[in-house]
């Protein structure tokens, strides 16, 4: 039982690592001089200059999921320990997976 409530922890930090890099590292898309990514692009020539990325919609949509995401991941992890140390033994972690399924379908 122990080892499955360590696989799950585990588990739990690596996705919510995962979201996180996703989300805030630069530079998803590198083009010669240009660089692009979820939230600003940028050109190098004789000076270094970035924008704030597009106003499309789609964009939008999915700047807001990412941060939707992290958000429920976040509380999947905090609700995982707060219900580990209140629920009796062989309690369902209910509320937790709904969460972690929340941040999965926004991700």
């Amino acid at each position: 039982m122990l080892l499955l409530l360590l696989g799950i922890i585990v588990l739990h930090v690596t996705v919510l690592v995962l979201l996180f890099v996703s989300t805030i590292v630069s530079q998803w898309l590198v083009n010669g001089e240009r660089t692009a990514d979820l939230w600003q692009n940028c050109s190098s020539g004789n000076s270094f200059h970035c924008q704030a990325s597009s106003t499309n919609e789609w964009l939008q949509s999915v700047q807001a999921m990412m941060i939707l995401s992290v958000i429920f991941s976040v509380l999947s992890l905090f609700l995982f320990f707060c219900q580990l140390f209140t629920l009796t033994k062989g309690g369902r972690f209910y509320i937790t997976g709904v969460f972690q399924i929340l941040a999965g379908e926004w991700g």
